[in-house]
C-alpha cells in the first residue's frame, strides 16, 4: 500500500477507483491530452483502459497518487506517478505528472514531481528516476527542471520521440522544487 505524501500545498494520496471520474474528465480534456497521445478513439475502450489502469498493482512504494491542493482536500486536481516504463526486469522507473489546466501555473507540479522524487530515493531507494516528455511540451521541461530532473538526451517513448530528463539519488535529497 502506497502512503500519503504531504507537501506544504499538496495532498498526495494513493490513486484509487473513487477518483476515476474526475480523472476521466481530466483525460476527456483535449487541452490535457495534447502531448500524451491526443484523445482516444474510442470512449468506451479508453473508460475500460482507464480503469484497468487504475486498478493495476505495482512493485512496493510504485504507483500512482492523486492529487489535491490542502486547500481544498475533496477537488482532485490531477495525479503523479512513479511506475516502471514497461514489465521487463531493469526497466527505467519513470516519474509522470498531469495537472488539471485551471491549476496550471501554481507551481503544483513541480510540487508533487519533487516530493515524489524524494520518496523515490530516500523512501524507495531507487537510485535513478526518468521522465520522457513530447519534444513540444515545453511546460513539462520546465515542471521537470523544477522538480530536479536534468535534461539527459533525445529519446523514444512508444515509437515516438521525447525527450529524457533524469534525476539521481545522490545529491538529489532534500530539495525542494526552484
Amino acid at each position: 500500500m502506497l502512503a500519503t505524501i504531504v507537501t506544504a500545498r499538496l495532498i498526495l494520496r494513493p490513486r484509487g477507483m473513487q477518483d476515476f471520474d474526475a480523472c476521466l474528465a481530466m483525460n476527456s480534456d483535449p487541452v490535457v491530452m495534447a502531448f500524451v497521445g491526443g484523445m482516444p478513439d474510442d470512449p468506451v475502450a479508453y473508460r475500460e483502459e482507464l480503469a484497468r489502469r487504475m486498478e493495476e498493482t505495482h512493485p512496493p512504494g510504485l504507483g500512482y497518487w492523486s492529487v489535491f491542493a490542502r486547500a481544498e482536500p475533496d477537488r482532485l486536481i490531477g495525479w503523479v506517478s512513479l511506475v516502471p516504463c514497461d514489465d521487463a526486469p531493469g526497466s527505467d522507473i519513470e516519474i509522470g505528472w498531469r495537472i488539471v489546466p485551471s491549476d496550471w501555473g501554481k507551481g503544483y507540479a513541480p510540487e508533487a514531481a519533487a516530493a515524489l522524487l524524494r520518496h523515490a530515493f530516500v523512501t524507495v531507494g531507487l537510485d535513478r528516476v526518468i521522465a520522457t516528455v513530447h519534444p513540444e511540451n515545453i511546460q513539462s521541461f520546465r515542471v521537470a527542471e523544477k522538480a530536479g530532473l536534468r535534461f539527459a538526451g533525445d529519446g523514444d517513448y512508444l515509437g515516438e520521440p521525447c525527450k529524457v530528463y533524469e534525476a539521481m539519488r545522490e545529491g538529489f535529497e532534500g530539495k525542494e522544487p526552484r
